[in-house]
């Protein structure tokens, strides 16, 4: 955190998982400690840095989840995939084993979650039993963060691991080793769970706390229950083996839109963030360590400043040691090339979602760009050229994580108006996006609304209109395969996006308006590149005759042998549909006394 630098360590010994059972049952030393814990609010906050520190872990969020979750999808991949048979790949093919070196540990992410859960509960019944929640406004706004995060630790526990043990209550020998849950059961809790921390919880700006976005607020728990609700109404792999939409009656597609539609209105009625005129200001904001509240970015989990991967993993790369940082790094998670050609080139967003270079052999006092390849685009929401801090670490930025956005509350109102009120009630929201994506072109944003109005179907207006324009938007912000899945479209889409990569490579059907070759010069800053041959219509004629410029071809990886094949193969190795979520790690399979397995996934 910018702030806290995890200073209270006796909270993390308090609250720690203990390996000795006896302990798990052993009551506190003191009532008269624990009252004191929780009915002080500077003691209060420490319990929420306690619980932040689990995601900083070495193998958390740091260095796990951050980079590995999320990917193969249309819009991200993780480097070096065409080599699929590597631990690191096999986490994004689809085909990742229980005793995968990236994961199988007892410190991994997995175990970090579950240790933040615990404190989490720990706290929630700290809380209750001396917080005077109902009349003292600082420990409930404390409170309300700890739901939340709970909430947000066990969403994405479903993300990565899919049905997993539902702990609502501090461990007991009883309850030290769980099997696993139906998600149902916890998608039903957390979404309850939020719904009590609105009540709590301060708006952005409201209080001193809620002025930053190191902190949560109401408006960014409404954002994140309606995005658990999308998750919860909508395809998950479920615990007996098959893909399919809930059961439970409380949990209907048609209740998990309502919740959607209701939640985000009322941010977006009541003006509780905005959309910054900018969408460029918005990622140059995350990386200049801006964390005012209230603006577009509604939540970010902070990291001190050495600590966190966020660049160092998914930035623009980096080669060397040059002007803008001491860390050459970036680049480990890359945007799947064929999302460049999704962006008209009046798109705003593209230019700053995608960059077809990096930066090369520099000085300490120099930059120089240097173009990609087409394997090799990187994801352009993060640079370390738009830090005013210089980072020095060898291992970490510190930059922040943002987990939520405005405009995804746009987006997820947008889909759900759809779904109740159908497209013709949508498009408002989803003009504000266009808008704002092309700028100044307002022709081109107006002639891409008539676009939009032409699917009066909402099945189609979701297919064409809403799922396009949130595969445009976040790029590199990791919700993409989480979307698809919840759509049931995962083995559709990176099919389809397969064959596009393989057109792109060779450049025929949708990809035959492009040259074979990009073009490329220094300018006269002696620092930046001009590129040509990326916009539609470009020619290699054209190309070839420019003064100054360096041809370069512009294909993906084609090599094959036994340990490496072509990138468009190397997306996935199994049906995606099949292995949605990691396995549970061996690890903790053996330490389960039995009660955990990854059958339903077929391991």
């Amino acid at each position: 955190m910018k702030k806290i630098n995890f200073i209270v360590l006796f909270l993390a010994a308090l609250v720690m998982l203990s390996s000795c059972k006896r302990a798990l049952d052993a009551p506190l030393k003191s009532s008269i400690e624990d009252k004191e814990l929780y009915s002080t609010v500077r003691l209060a906050e420490g319990v929420i840095t306690g619980i932040l520190q689990t995601f900083a872990e070495t193998n958390s969020y740091r260095g796990r989840y951050i980079a590995l979750y999320g990917s193969n999808t249309d819009t991200e991949i993780l480097s070096g995939i065409t080599s699929f048979t590597t631990e690191k790949s096999r986490m994004g093919n689809y085909n990742t084993n229980v005793n995968n070196t990236q994961m199988n540990a007892s410190t991994n992410v997995y175990a970090m979650l579950y240790s933040g859960v615990e404190r989490a509960n720990l706290a929630i019944r700290g809380f209750k039993a001396y917080g005077d929640i109902d009349n003292n406004a600082q420990l409930a706004q404390l409170y309300g963060e700890v739901l939340t995060l709970r909430a947000f630790m066990y969403m994405d526990l479903i993300k990565g691991w899919g049905n997993v043990p539902a702990r609502f209550e501090p461990v007991t020998n009883a309850t030290l080793n769980l099997p696993r849950s139906d998600m149902d059961v916890i998608y039903k809790q957390i979404l309850a769970d939020l719904f009590e921390a609105e009540k709590y919880l301060a708006w952005p700006n409201a209080t001193a706390r809620t002025s930053t976005v190191e902190n949560i607020n109401k408006a960014f728990a409404k954002g994140l229950r309606a995005r658990i609700a999308l998750m919860a109404g909508g395809y998950n792999m479920h615990l007996d083996g098959t893909t399919r939409l809930s059961n439970d009656p409380e949990l209907t597609k048609s209740k998990m839109y309502q919740i959607v539609k209701d939640e985000c209105l009322a941010l977006i009625n009541e003006n509780r963030g905005v959309l910054l005129p900018s969408f460029q200001t918005v990622f140059q904001n995350l990386c200049k360590e801006i964390t005012t509240a209230g603006q577009e970015s509604m939540w970010e989990l902070p990291f001190a400043e050495g600590r966190g991967r966020v660049i160092f993993d998914l930035g623009v790369n980096h080669a060397s040691v040059d002007k803008y940082t001491a860390q050459a790094r970036g680049g480990s998670v890359l945007a799947n090339p064929a999302v460049w050609y999704e962006y008209d080139k009046e798109d705003t967003r593209r230019n700053v979602s995608v960059t077809p270079y990096g930066w090369g052999a520099a000085t300490v006092t120099t930059a120089v760009q240097k173009v990609s390849t087409l394997s090799t685009m990187y994801l352009g929401k993060y640079r370390y050229e738009w830090m005013t801090r210089r980072v020095t670490s060898t291992n970490d930025d510190g930059i922040n994580w943002m987990v939520m956005r405005f405009s995804d509350v746009i987006l997820m109102a947008a889909e759900a108006i759809n779904e109740i009120d159908g497209p013709a009630a949508a498009l408002p929201q989803v003009k504000k996006i266009v808008d704002r994506a092309y700028g100044n072109n307002t022709a081109k944003a107006a002639a891409y609304m008539t676009y939009a109005a032409s699917f009066s179907d909402k099945q189609q207006f979701l297919e064409n209109v809403i799922m396009k324009q949130r595969a445009l938007e976040f790029v590199g912000e990791m919700i993409r395969k989480q979307d698809l899945i919840r759509w049931n479209i995962l083995d559709a889409a990176l099919a389809t996006n397969r064959a596009n990569l393989q057109d792109l490579h060779n450049k025929v059907n949708n990809y035959a308006q492009w040259p074979t070759k990009v073009y490329w010069k220094l300018n006269a800053d002696n620092e930046t590149i001009d590129i040509y041959g990326l916009d539609k219509g470009d020619t290699d004629a054209i190309g070839a005759a420019k003064t100054g410029y360096t041809a370069v071809d512009w294909k993906l990886s084609s090599t094959t042998s036994g340990t490496s094949v072509e990138t468009w193969n190397a997306l996935y190795v199994k049906q995606p549909s099949k292995q949605p979520h990691w396995p549970i790690w061996q690890v903790f399979l053996e330490a389960s006394d039995g009660k955990l397995n990854n059958s339903y996934l077929g391991l």
